[in-house]
C-alpha cells in the first residue's frame, strides 16, 4: 500500500517516500542533464571549429538549443493531453529509460570517435522531444504526492534538485571528460539508470479522469482555454514570460567576464553559478519555511528586484558586486518561481495540470532561449551594457503593467486553492468512481 496523502494534515515533502523517490529522481536527472549538455556543446564547438571560424563556430551553439526549443514548442498541447490522459509515472519512467540510451550512445560514439555534428544535432533534437513529455509530467505529478498544503515546499525543493544540477552536473562533467571524453556520458547514462529506478519506486498515484465525452481534439484545447480564462493563472506565466525574455543578464555573462570585467576565466567561473547559488538559498529556505501571506505581492515586488539587479549587473564594473547582483537576480527568480509555480499547480484541477503545466514549460523555455537570442540581438545594436540596463528597466515596466492587467495577482493572499478548483477535484473523483463502478458492473 502507498503513501495515503491527506489535504489535512500538512507534512513536510521528505517524510513522504513516494515524493522522496521523486526528488531523489529529479535530482540524478539534472545532474546528468547538465553535464550531458556542457560536453555536447563543447564537442559540437570543437568539431565545428575544425573547418569554421570562431563566430560560425559560436553559431553552431546557438543552432542547438534552438534544435531544442523546436519540438517542446511544437509538441506542447500534445505532451499536456499525454501527461492527464496517461498515468504520469510511466511517462516519466519511459522519457528517462530513453535519455539513459541516449547518454550511452553519445558514449559509445564519442569512446569510438564516431560522433559528428550531424549525430550531435540528431540528438538535440531527441532530448528536446524528451523534455517536452518529461516536464508537464514530472510537474504535474509532484501535486498528487503531497498534500496541497505541502506543495510549495515540494516545489522549492524540487527546485533545489534542478539548481544544483545547474551548478553541480557541469563542475562533475569537466574533470570527467579531462580523464576520457567518453567517460562523462557514461556516467549520465549511470545517473539517468538511477533515476529510473528511482521512479519505479514509487507505488500507485491516483489518476484524474478526464471527460471521455469530449474527443481528443476538444481535450487539447481545453487546457490552453482553461489559461487563457484563468487570469491569475495567465498573469503568472506570462509575467515570467516577459521578465525573463527581456532581462537576459546570464546571455551576457561571457561578454562581461572577458571584456568589461576583464577577469576572464576567473570572472567566468564565479559568475555562471552565481543566480543557482541565490536560487537554492531561498528554495532552502522556503523548503523549512513556506511563504503564507500576501503571496502574490512577494512575487511582483520579487520581480521588481530582479530587475534592479539586473540593471545593477548591466553597470557594474567590479567582480564581487557583479556576482553579488546576479546572486540576487538568482534569488528574487527564486521568489518568483516559488509564488508562480505554487499558484499555477494549486489553482489548476488535477484534470487539466498536465496541459496547463506544458504551456507554463513552453513559455520558460521560449523566454529563456528566445530572451538569450534578444539580448544578444539587442547588445549588437546598443551594446552589452545598454542592452542589460534597458532589460532590466523593462521588467521592471512590465511588473508595473501587469499588475494593472491582472489584479488577481495582487490580490492572491495565499496558496489556498479556490472553490471551483476543488469543487471541479471532487467531481472528477466522483466521475472516477463512477467509471470504475460502471467497468466492474459490465465485467459481472
Amino acid at each position: 500500500m502507498t503513501d495515503q496523502i491527506a489535504d489535512t494534515k500538512p507534512v513536510h515533502p521528505f517524510r513522504i517516500a513516494n515524493y522522496r523517490y521523486l526528488w531523489f529522481s529529479r535530482l540524478a536527472a539534472m545532474f546528468a542533464l547538465y553535464a550531458m549538455m556542457l560536453i555536447l556543446g563543447w564537442q559540437a564547438y570543437n568539431l565545428a571549429r575544425e573547418d569554421l571560424g570562431i563566430a560560425a563556430s559560436a553559431g553552431i551553439l546557438g543552432i542547438l538549443g534552438l534544435l531544442q526549443f523546436v519540438p517542446l514548442f511544437i509538441l506542447t498541447p500534445i505532451v499536456g493531453w499525454v501527461a492527464d490522459r496517461m498515468d504520469r509515472r510511466w511517462i516519466v519512467r519511459a522519457v528517462l529509460a530513453v535519455q539513459a540510451g541516449i547518454a550511452l550512445l553519445l558514449a559509445l560514439l564519442t569512446y569510438g570517435e564516431a560522433i559528428s555534428i550531424a549525430w550531435i544535432y540528431g540528438i538535440s533534437v531527441l532530448l528536446g522531444i524528451c523534455r517536452a513529455f518529461l516536464g508537464p509530467a514530472i510537474s504535474a505529478l509532484a501535486p498528487n504526492l503531497v498534500p496541497k498544503q505541502s506543495l510549495p515546499q515540494a516545489i522549492a525543493l524540487s527546485t533545489i534538485a534542478w539548481q544544483v544540477g545547474v551548478i553541480a552536473g557541469p563542475s562533475m562533467a569537466g574533470p570527467l571528460y579531462q580523464v576520457s571524453p567518453s567517460l562523462p556520458y557514461f556516467v549520465c547514462a549511470g545517473l539517468y539508470a538511477l533515476s529510473t529506478m528511482a521512479m519505479f519506486l514509487i507505488g500507485s498515484v491516483a489518476r484524474p479522469a478526464m471527460d471521455r465525452t469530449r474527443g481528443p481534439l476538444r481535450q487539447l484545447l481545453d487546457g490552453l482555454s482553461y489559461v487563457g480564462t484563468n487570469k491569475l493563472v495567465l498573469g503568472a506565466i506570462t509575467l515570467d514570460l516577459m521578465v525573463m525574455f527581456l532581462a537576459g543578464a546570464q546571455a551576457m555573462i561571457p561578454v562581461y567576464a572577458k571584456d568589461i570585467l576583464g577577469s576572464e576565466e576567473v570572472a567566468l567561473s564565479l559568475l555562471a553559478p552565481a543566480p543557482a547559488i541565490g536560487a537554492v538559498i531561498v528554495a532552502g529556505i522556503f523548503s523549512f519555511v513556506p511563504l503564507k501571506r500576501n503571496v502574490g505581492n512577494v512575487m511582483m515586488i520579487a520581480m521588481v528586484v530582479f530587475g534592479l539587479a539586473t540593471i545593477g549587473f548591466g553597470l557594474s564594473t567590479s567582480l564581487p558586486f557583479s556576482v553579488l547582483c546576479l546572486a540576487i537576480c538568482g534569488a528574487a527568480d527564486m521568489f518568483g518561481v516559488y509564488v508562480r509555480s505554487s499558484l499555477i499547480q494549486i489553482h489548476t484541477p488535477d484534470d487539466k495540470r498536465g496541459r496547463v503545466s506544458a504551456v507554463s514549460q513552453m513559455t520558460i523555455s521560449a523566454s529563456n532561449e528566445l530572451g538569450d537570442a534578444f539580448t544578444g540581438g539587442l547588445a549588437f545594436l546598443v551594446g552589452p551594457v545598454a542592452a542589460i540596463v534597458g532589460g532590466g528597466a523593462g521588467a521592471i515596466a512590465i511588473t508595473a503593467l501587469w499588475s494593472r492587467l491582472f489584479p488577481q495577482l495582487g490580490a492572491a493572499r495565499t496558496f489556498d486553492p479556490p472553490r471551483e478548483v476543488l469543487q471541479a477535484e471532487a467531481e472528477s473523483r466522483n466521475k472516477q468512481a463512477t467509471q470504475e463502478n460502471t467497468a466492474v458492473a459490465a465485467g459481472d
